[in-house]
């Protein structure tokens, strides 16, 4: 389930903020949303699989403790963030 290099570097190179940015909130909120994916379709056809349930749980936790930290720091920087990966509604 974990992402391929080349698909990290391409979520960095989307959502950094500066040159060298690899590891912001955006970045963090970015990856975490392709994995929830990933591991949501993974769930869909292994319905049985509660330890992967689990950590999909948390990682959702986890998302939304970023996301509540950027919304903190700056609303319109959040509501963009948002928008572009298309979750909450």
């Amino acid at each position: 389930m974990a992402l391929l290099q080349q698909r990290k570097q391409e979520l960095i190179s989307e959502y950094q903020i500066h040159e060298t940015d690899t590891g912001s909130a955006d970045v963090q909120v970015a990856m975490l949303t392709e994995r929830i994916n990933r591991l949501s379709e993974h769930l869909k056809g292994n319905k049985k699989d509660h330890s992967s349930r689990l950590g999909l749980l948390k990682m959702i936790g986890q998302r939304k403790r970023l996301l509540a930290y950027i919304q903190k720091q700056d609303r319109d920087r959040y509501k963009a963030l948002i928008g572009r990966l298309g979750i909450r509604g």
